[in-house]
């Protein structure tokens, strides 16, 4: 299993811009309904901070999300944008949860 959490914060006026790519993201990955990829994002109380939460089942299953051209085109424009804060990768470790994973 493979767990991201990604943080990063945009400028006020990307943040529509962001929430609309990430409705696309969250868009095809609903219609692929692909077993392996568990995807949320959250906005932060600023109002500009966003943090991506991501669990796929393998590395291949991260690759799925990568090449989503919703994906791409998130990821383009959000480097285009002149974020304030760049983005924070973290891999993560699961201790325990309520939720049933994969393994």
């Amino acid at each position: 299993m493979k767990i991201v959490r990604v943080h990063y914060t945009t400028r006020p006026e990307f943040v529509p811009i962001n929430q609309a790519n990430i409705a696309g993201i969250v868009k095809e990955l609903k219609a692929l309904n692909h077993p392996g990829i568990k995807y949320g994002c959250w906005l932060l109380p600023d109002g500009k901070t966003f943090m991506h939460f991501d669990q796929f089942e393998n590395e291949a299953d991260h690759e799925v999300l990568t090449s989503l051209a919703s994906f791409k085109k998130f990821d383009a424009e959000l480097w285009a944008s002149g974020l304030e804060i760049e983005p924070v990768l973290d891999l993560l470790s699961l201790v325990a949860s309520t939720e049933k994973f994969w393994g």
